[in-house]
C-alpha cells in the first residue's frame, strides 16, 4: 500500500482532519505514503476546512488552513490503494461510484466497532470537534498498525 484517501461528505470537516492526522502519523512512523482527502459531494469544492476543524487541528499542533475541498473522482477510485470512508453513507456512495470493495474500508472499523465518525455539527458547541478528532486519531493509529506496518 502506497496511497490512501479519506472520504467524507463535503471534505471540509472530518476528512481534512483525517488527512492531516494520517500525514502526521506516517511522518512519525517514517512511512512514504501518498495521503489525500475528498468528499462525495460537490457543494464545497475549493473551500477551506470548516472553522471548527481548523481550530481543533491547530490545538493539536496541525495546520489544515491551506487544504481545499475536492470531490472524489473515478480516477481517485482507481489510483488510490486504500479508500477510507468516514461513515456508512459515504461507504455506500463510494460503492455506487465504482469503488472496489477490496480497496474500501470504513474508518470506525479500526477501533470503534465500525461506528460512523459523526459529523461534528451533530454535537452542541465545539465539544464535537474534540470527540471527532479523538475518534479519527485512534482509528488512524490502528489502521496504520494493521495495514502499513
Amino acid at each position: 500500500m502506497r496511497s490512501v484517501i479519506f472520504v467524507c461528505l463535503g471534505n471540509i470537516c472530518r476528512s481534512p482532519l483525517a488527512e492531516a492526522i494520517a500525514k502526521n502519523e506516517a511522518n512519525k512512523l517514517g512511512l512514504d505514503i501518498e495521503i489525500k482527502s475528498a468528499g462525495t459531494g460537490s457543494w464545497h469544492i475549493g473551500e477551506s476546512p470548516c472553522e471548527g476543524s481548523q481550530k481543533i487541528a491547530k490545538i493539536k499542533g496541525l495546520d489544515i488552513s491551506s487544504y481545499r475541498a475536492k470531490q472524489i473522482t473515478k480516477k481517485d477510485l482507481q489510483d488510490f490503494d486504500l479508500i477510507v470512508a468516514l461513515d456508512s453513507s459515504n461507504y455506500s456512495d463510494l460503492l455506487k461510484l465504482g469503488a472496489k470493495k477490496e480497496k474500501l474500508k470504513k474508518l470506525g472499523c479500526f477501533g470503534y466497532e465500525c461506528e460512523d465518525v459523526p459529523d461534528p455539527y451533530f454535537f452542541d458547541g465545539f465539544e464535537g470537534f474534540y470527540k471527532v478528532y479523538e475518534m479519527i486519531e485512534v482509528c488512524i493509529k490502528n489502521l496504520f498498525k494493521e495495514i502499513f506496518s
